[in-house]
C-alpha cells in the first residue's frame, strides 16, 4: 500500500502544491471561491460517506465517494489528499471484485478526515485575507498581505 503522511509528523508543509493552486485559481478567476466552496461541501459530505461505508462494511460505498475527493483534490493541487483518496478508491475496487471487505482501510480512512480537515484549513488561509492579515500581522507593523480583494 501507498504512504499516507501522518499531520503528526510534521508533512503538513507539503499537503498542497501551491504553484498548481495559484494556476488553478488564475484559471478560474472570478468563479474560483465559488468553484473551491463546492470542493469544501462535497468534501465534506464525500469523508462522511467514506466513514459510514466503512461502519457499515459497504465495499462498494468506499469507490464513489474516494473518487470525488481524488478528482477535486488534484483540481486544486492538494496531491497528498488526492494520493490517500486514490489508495482507498483503489483498494475497494480491487475489494469488490474478491468479494471481501477491505478492514485494512481503517487507519487511512481516519487519515483522509485529517488530510481534508488540513487542508481546507490551508485553502482557508490562502484565501481568506483576514485568517492571512491575523496569521502575519504583529502590533505595530505593517500587514503582509498585499493579496487581498484578489481572485
Amino acid at each position: 500500500m501507498e504512504h499516507t503522511p501522518n499531520l503528526a509528523r510534521g508533512d503538513a508543509a507539503n499537503l498542497v502544491d501551491w504553484v498548481h493552486f495559484e494556476k488553478c485559481r488564475g484559471e478560474l478567476g472570478p468563479g474560483f471561491i465559488r468553484i473551491l466552496s463546492y470542493f469544501r461541501e462535497d468534501g465534506t459530505k464525500s469523508v462522511a460517506q467514506i466513514e459510514a461505508a466503512m461502519r457499515e462494511q459497504n465495499t462498494t460505498a468506499l469507490v464513489i465517494p474516494a473518487h470525488t475527493i481524488k478528482g477535486e483534490a488534484r483540481q486544486f493541487g492538494a496531491e497528498t489528499l488526492a494520493m490517500a483518496a486514490e489508495m482507498i478508491e483503489t483498494s475497494a475496487r480491487l475489494c469488490i471484485e474478491t468479494r471481501r471487505f477491505p478492514d485494512e482501510l481503517i487507519p487511512q480512512v481516519v487519515e483522509l478526515r485529517r488530510l481534508f480537515t488540513r487542508t481546507i484549513e490551508l485553502f482557508d488561509k490562502a484565501t481568506n485575507p483576514l485568517l492571512s492579515r491575523r496569521a502575519t500581522q504583529g502590533f505595530g507593523r505593517r500587514g503582509a498581505n498585499q493579496d487581498f480583494g484578489r481572485l
